[in-house]
Formats: structure tokens, C-alpha cells, sequence
């Protein structure tokens, strides 16, 4: 099958700010009691649920043939060459908490190579998209990763574990090195947002360990096209399905470095 990336791009962006905009408007009366809890910190809502429906519903017409890999399940039929990777509401926690950010993670991959990303950040309104034919953009406007190239001159993002602990005696030696010999750590609760200000510039690099497909699938290629580098925690290309992920620009090789130091593979 052969796509048109270029011309799918706006519809997407369109479903993107649409289903952004239910959330933001039921931001406004959500009651906490709302919550379910899939797991140990692992939490969900109706919220969650409807957003993701008007995703899918939405894909669905423009692509008929794509498959999807989902959060919530609403579609779970998988494509042999086009899916479509959804994170409905990416920050589900801040969200609940009135957090920022939290939002909306799309991407069309073909087999299992992004070529369509977009996230729209619904707390900051910033709408982040790219396809693997162009450069990336925010609201409109080219972004590029920064210019800084001194691992040590960095700031890093990171994702806390929350419902996976094996790794976290090594997790917490690379924050105290990062701690003791970069510009500092941040921790936002959205892998979307944070994949989007490392390609913005905003941030140097981003890692973290446990993620699935649909937390990443859309920033890596967004980080890719504003000329980032994406690798798993053993410097490969296994990040999309293998759970672990660097993306960073030119201090990539310094943050990867100081990772693979402290992990241990046999507490993973």
C-alpha cells in the first residue's frame, strides 16, 4: 500500500486537537472518584476511555486498512503492514491531579518504523507533529533539538517507575550521577511531553525504563525529525516494543554512557 504521508497528517492533527479538547473541557468538573485503577499506580478514567474512542473513530475513516495498538483496548486489531499506536491521555495521573502536562500521543508506524507523529500537550496547548518526510513542528513552527553539545552543560528528563520496581537500585545511581555531573534531572509524568521539549530544545535528553509503545511511538519520531538520536539502553534500535529508552541530541552518547554504567541487566 502506498500513502500519502503529507496528506494524513492534518487530519490526524485535527483528531488529535479533538479529542485534546474533550479532555480539557471535562478537566474542568472531573471528579476524582472517577478513577479506576488498572494496577498498583496504574490509573484510568472515563476520560481516558472517550478520548480514545473519538481517536479511533476518527483514524478509522481516514484509514480503513491501518490496524491499532491502544492503551484502553478500544481497537485492538493489528494491520500486517500500517498500525495506528494511541495514547489516548499520556499523563493520566497529572491529569487527575491538575498536573501539567498531560497529553495525546498518535502515530501511524509502518512496520513498526514511525512515519506520522503527533502529540498534542492539552495542558500547554502546543501541538507537536512531524512525519518521516518533513522536519518537525510545534504550533506551526520548525523545532530543532538544542545546540548544546557538552554532556555536562545537559538537563535530562526522566520518568519515575510506578508500577515496576526491579530496576530501581541502578535507576537511582544514574540520577545521583546525573545529579552530581549535569545542569540536573527533571521529572514531568508524560514520556509524549517529554519527548516533545527534548525536540523542541527545552531539554537535552530523556530516558527511561518500563515504557510501552504508545508512550513513545510518536515523540521518537518528533525527536528523530528535529534532529535528535533515539536508541534502547544498549545503544540499538529496540526501543519502539523493547521498553527502554534514550533520546537526546548531540550529548546522546554522554547520557547512554553514564546509563549503561550503573544498569544492571539482572535487576531489569
Amino acid at each position: 500500500m502506498n500513502l500519502n504521508i503529507t496528506e494524513l497528517l492534518d487530519p490526524v492533527k485535527d483528531i488529535a486537537l479533538k479529542a485534546g479538547y474533550f479532555i480539557r473541557n471535562e478537566r474542568i468538573h472531573f471528579d476524582p472518584s472517577d478513577i479506576e485503577a488498572k494496577g498498583k499506580n496504574d490509573l484510568v478514567s472515563y476520560v481516558d476511555k472517550e478520548a480514545e474512542k473519538i481517536i479511533v473513530d476518527g483514524l478509522k475513516i481516514i484509514l480503513p486498512e491501518a490496524g491499532f495498538i491502544t492503551e484502553e483496548g478500544t481497537a485492538t486489531k493489528q494491520a500486517e503492514e500500517y498500525n495506528w499506536i494511541i495514547d489516548p491521555l499520556d499523563g493520566t495521573t497529572n491529569f487527575m491531579h491538575g498536573f501539567h502536562p498531560y497529553s495525546v500521543s498518535i502515530a501511524l508506524v509502518k512496520n513498526n518504523d514511525p512515519v506520522i507523529g503527533v502529540i498534542y500537550i492539552v495542558s500547554a496547548d502546543e501541538l507537536y507533529y512531524a512525519t518521516s518526510e518533513s522536519p518537525a513542528y510545534c504550533n506551526g513552527r520548525p523545532i530543532k533539538v538544542s545546540a548544546v553539545d557538552s554532556y555536562h552543560d545537559g538537563l535530562y528528563i526522566t520518568g519515575f517507575p510506578y508500577t515496576k520496581f526491579e530496576g530501581t537500585s541502578p535507576f537511582l545511581n544514574i540520577l545521583v550521577d546525573l545529579m552530581q555531573n549535569t545542569h540536573g534531572v527533571r521529572r514531568l509524568g508524560s514520556a509524549a511531553a517529554d519527548l516533545c521539549y527534548v525536540a523542541a530544545g527545552s531539554a537535552e535528553g530523556f530516558f527511561e525504563y518500563n515504557l510501552n509503545a504508545w508512550d513513545v511511538a510518536a515523540g521518537v519520531l518528533i525527536v528523530n525529525q528535529a534532529g535528535g538520536v533515539v536508541t534502547d539502553y544498549e545503544g540499538r534500535n529496540d526501543f519502539l516494543f523493547g521498553k527502554r529508552l534514550v533520546a537526546a541530541n548531540k550529548t546522546h552518547e554522554g547520557l547512554l554512557r553514564t546509563i549503561q554504567k550503573h544498569w544492571k541487566e539482572k535487576e531489569n
